[in-house]
């Protein structure tokens, strides 16, 4: 019954702490001057990440199997794993906007979890015969995990696609090597040398000099017979190339896991029903994840793609895992429902 009790607080614990880690973040965007507030978010992110593994591990405890067999649990499990996936991904990029666009979605997933599910749907219950396999904390959550790291993964695409709106942007691993075009023009960002006393008069700041001459980063927009140039800001494509970087790791990192839950879900499958493959609702979307990141993988490694096509590419990724991992277990029919709408 302690137990219980201690389950029932910390998910309203880690659901409080996710949204105040949420504002911390926004508020930090608001005003970047209040560096602060970014370091009492990421605290904010640790500390809900521990109180959640206590939760589940509480929760394990008491029913004495992993505590992954219900949508309860799944959801919280998928919550530690975005706490953990941007905990990583905030360390690599050292930017707060990791947390501005993953907070929300934790915070969403504890919040109805917490709110919104059935009572029934919170209590633990005794494992159905067909849970009852070392496969369940294997394909469960090596799957939960994948989930969580391309979610992670797609959220920084989508901020990527947000920074660079209005732009065609590509990226050859350096910002001075970035091209941008906006309204549907054509204008580049070039390197170019001009003696130092020419350059000074029209823009005294942002230059380097490199010798007798003095490197800037210029953009050309062509005009009706115009050709005008404004300085691009370094950080702000310093932060798009970040980002673009951190997101293709995390989903690189995101698309084994997915794979090897997907085939030893298949191996479980063929103990459990005799087949490996049943083309099941979940099967079926799982396979689409699959291809989806596959061809963003493929476009990155492969054909060399950067910038906003693959970005775009992931941000759909985003709505297919969803797909996948709730949408078809609420609404569709199969081995893999829920049953709770239908």
């Amino acid at each position: 019954m302690n137990l219980v009790v201690l389950q029932n607080g910390l998910d309203n614990i880690s659901f409080a702490i996710l949204l105040i880690t949420l504002l911390l973040y926004w508020v930090g965007a608001a005003f970047p001057n209040l560096p602060y507030l970014s370091v009492l978010g990421t605290a904010g992110m640790a500390i809900a990440n521990l109180s959640i593994a206590a939760l589940l591990g509480a929760r394990w405890i008491e029913a004495g199997y992993f505590p992954i067999s219900n949508l309860y649990e799944s959801l919280f499990f998928l919550t530690w794993g975005l706490t953990t996936i941007h905990l990583i991904a905030e360390q690599m990029s050292r930017s707060r906007l990791v947390g501005v666009v993953t907070s929300p979605v934790a915070m969403g997933i504890a919040a109805f979890a917490t709110l919104k599910l059935p009572a029934q749907m919170r209590v633990a219950e005794p494992l159905v015969p067909a849970l009852k396999s070392n496969w369940l904390m294997m394909h469960v959550s090596v799957m939960m995990l994948s989930y969580a790291t391309l979610m992670v993964g797609s959220l920084l695409a989508i901020a990527f696609l947000i920074l660079t709106r209005g732009q065609e942007i590509e990226l050859s691993g350096s910002s001075l090597g970035t091209r941008i075009s906006r309204n549907h023009q054509k204008p580049v960002s070039k390197i170019i040398n001009y003696a130092p006393e020419i350059l000074a008069e029209s823009h005294p700041k942002g230059l380097t000099t490199n010798g007798n001459s003095t490197t800037a980063v210029l953009e050309f927009v062509k005009t009706d017979n115009l050709e005008s140039a404004t300085l691009l800001s370094p950080q702000r494509l310093t932060l798009v190339e970040t980002i673009d970087n951190i997101s293709y790791r995390i989903i690189g990192l995101g698309f084994p896991l997915l794979t090897i839950g997907i085939i030893s879900g298949a191996v479980w499958a063929n103990e459990a029903w005799g087949s490996y493959w049943s083309w099941d609702p979940k099967e079926t979307w799982a396979l689409i994840t699959w291809l989806v990141f596959a061809a963003y993988l493929h476009a990155r490694i492969t054909r060399g793609w950067q910038g906003r096509k693959p970005a775009i590419l992931a941000a759909t990724g985003f709505v297919v895992v969803w797909v996948c991992y709730l949408g078809v277990n609420l609404l569709g029919k199969g081995l893999h429902s829920y049953g709770w709408f239908f």
